[in-house]
C-alpha cells in the first residue's frame, strides 16, 4: 500500500508538469526584448524565439518595449502572469546594472525573476574610424596621457558597461578619457564621422555590421578570447590589460513566481536550440557566442556580475537617477 501511494505520488508530479508543459502551447508565449526594433538585442531575441517556436510548435511573439534603460521591459515582465508565457531577454546593462543606476525600481532584480537559463555573450568592443589615428590600444593610451581629457570616448548611457569598461581601461592604464554619452549608435556615429568624437564603444553584435562595412574599424575586444566574428582583432588582455575582459551576456527570464516545472520545461528547450548547429553558426557570424546552462547557472551569473559591477559603479561614482 505504501510503495502504491509513493507511485501515485510520483505519476501526479509527473502528470502535472507534462500537463504544465503542454499548456505553454495553448496560448502565445510573449517574449519581450528591452530595446527597439534592430538592434544586437532585437536580432538576438527574434532568432531565439524562432528557433524555440520551431523546436518545440509554440507560438513565440516577440514585443519590443524600448524605455528607461530597459526597466519598462523588466517591470512588465515582473507584474505578468507567472505560467511562463511571458518571458524577458534581459541583459547586463539592464539586469544586472539597474539596481545600481536607478534610485527608484518597480521591481527588485533577484526576487522578481526567475531566470530560465543563459542565452549568449557578446564582448564589447572599441571602435574608431578607418582612417584614424589610434592603430592600437597603445597608441590611444600614449595620445590621453599626453592630452588628458582630450580624447574622447562615446559610450551607450550613462553607467552601461561601455562607461564602466572606459573606466576600467583609464584606471588601468592611468590615464583620463572624455566619456560622452549617447543614446546608441545612430546617434553617435555622425559624430565619430564628423570627427566630434574619438573612439565608440559597444557591443560586437551592435558594431559589426559597421566593421565588416568598413564603416570603423576595432581596435579590440573586451574578452579573454577574440570574438569568432572578429578572429583578427585583438582582445584587451593581448593588449596588455588583463582586467578587461568583462563581456556582455544575455538570459531569458520569467516572472518570479513562475512554476520550477515551468522554468524545467523551458530551460531544457531553451538547451535544444542552442545545440543546432545551424543557430550557433548564425549567432556567431552574428557577434555573438552561446551560452548554455541551467538556471542556476544564469542566477550565479546575474549574483556575480551585480555584485562585481554594483563595486566599480560606486567606485566610478556615478549617481542614481
Amino acid at each position: 500500500m505504501k510503495l502504491y501511494k509513493k507511485l501515485l505520488a510520483v505519476s501526479l508530479v509527473l502528470g502535472c508538469a507534462a500537463a504544465q508543459a503542454a499548456d505553454l502551447g495553448k496560448a502565445p508565449i510573449t517574449l519581450i526584448s528591452p530595446f527597439p526594433p534592430g538592434g544586437g538585442t532585437d536580432t538576438l531575441t527574434r532568432m531565439i524565439g524562432s528557433a524555440i517556436s520551431q523546436e518545440a510548435g509554440w507560438n513565440i511573439v516577440v514585443e519590443n518595449k524600448p524605455g528607461a534603460g530597459g526597466n519598462l521591459a523588466l517591470d512588465a515582465t515582473a507584474r505578468a502572469n507567472p505560467d511562463g508565457h511571458t518571458l524577458v531577454m534581459a541583459q547586463t546593462d539592464n539586469i544586472v546594472l539597474n539596481p545600481w543606476l536607478y534610485s527608484k525600481l518597480s521591481y527588485d532584480t533577484f526576487k522578481d525573476f526567475k531566470p530560465v537559463g543563459p542565452v549568449a555573450s557578446s564582448p564589447s568592443v572599441f571602435v574608431v574610424l578607418p582612417d584614424s589615428p589610434f592603430k592600437t590600444v597603445g597608441d590611444v593610451v600614449k595620445a590621453a596621457q599626453a592630452r588628458p581629457n582630450q580624447v574622447s570616448l562615446g559610450i551607450p548611457g550613462i553607467g552601461g558597461t561601455g562607461d564602466l569598461t572606459g573606466y576600467l581601461w583609464r584606471k588601468a592604464a592611468n590615464m583620463e578619457l572624455m566619456h560622452v554619452p549617447y543614446r546608441g549608435w545612430s546617434q553617435a556615429f555622425p559624430d565619430l564621422a564628423s570627427g566630434r568624437i574619438d573612439m565608440y564603444v559597444g557591443s560586437v553584435a551592435s558594431l559589426l555590421p559597421q566593421i565588416r562595412g568598413g564603416k570603423v574599424r576595432a581596435l579590440a575586444v573586451v574578452a579573454n578570447e577574440r570574438s569568432p566574428a572578429l578572429p583578427d582583432v585583438p582582445t584587451f588582455p593581448e593588449s596588455g590589460f588583463k582586467t578587461i575582459n568583462q563581456s556582455i551576456w544575455w538570459g531569458l527570464m520569467a516572472p518570479g513566481k513562475t512554476p520550477d516545472d515551468v522554468i524545467a520545461t523551458l530551460n531544457d528547450t531553451l538547451r535544444k536550440v542552442q545545440s543546432n548547429p545551424e543557430l550557433i553558426k548564425k549567432l556567431e557570424d552574428a557577434g555573438y557566442s552561446v551560452m548554455k546552462g541551467s538556471p542556476q547557472d544564469l542566477a550565479r551569473q546575474h549574483r556575480a556580475d551585480h555584485d562585481a559591477f554594483g563595486k566599480v559603479v560606486q567606485e566610478a561614482g556615478i549617481p542614481k537617477q
